[in-house]
């Protein structure tokens, strides 16, 4: 599958398509799991992520949807402890996922809230954020993630729980 002169492959349980094949061929790897699986598929993925940009799309929600972790340490963290050797940026959990591909809601940009390390990750993660259409903001470092991650559960719960829906998102104005 190609878009904007990407190429993707999708990794899944699926034996046809097994994560491991996915994250080695890959330049980049979006690391989109529900948050109890994380430790699954890091496994699974292991020395294939050694040296690669690992984009963190986890909202930290457990099964009640309350946040399962949060300020003190983030998904994002915990998936770069158990992938030392990968790259991890957090980005896209605020995003849902049907604005997930333009960026945008109308015509206006999303803002895209970045968070990581490693520089050279973090600037390939905002330059594809832009490509895709949104606005992308670097937050810092990975431990940021532990404020991103908590303004995804906000997002879910305004679209969920009180009922506004999943065309909304957020914008971070600047003059």
């Amino acid at each position: 599958m190609k878009r904007s002169g990407h190429e993707i492959r999708f990794g899944h349980r699926d034996p046809k398509e097994p994560v491991r094949e996915a994250a080695k061929w890959g330049e980049l790897i979006i690391l989109a799991v529900p948050y109890e699986a994380i430790p699954e598929v890091a496994k699974h993925i292991g020395s294939a992520a050694d040296g690669k940009t690992i984009v963190d799309v986890t909202n930290a929600i457990n099964e009640t949807w309350d946040l399962a972790i949060g300020f003190t340490t983030s998904a994002a963290e915990e998936l770069q402890k158990i992938l030392p050797s990968s790259h991890v940026v957090k980005a896209f959990n605020m995003v849902f996922s049907q604005n997930q591909s333009t960026g945008k809601i109308g015509g206006e940009k999303l803002t895209a809230f970045i968070a990581g390390d490693d520089r050279g990750s973090k600037r390939t993660v905002m330059q594809l954020v832009e490509e895709i259409g949104f606005d992308p903001v670097d937050c810092g470092a990975l431990k940021s993630s532990r404020y991103i991650e908590p303004m995804g559960k906000l997002v879910i719960d305004l679209g969920f729980t009180l009922k506004m829906g999943t065309k909304i998102g957020l914008k971070l104005l600047k003059s």
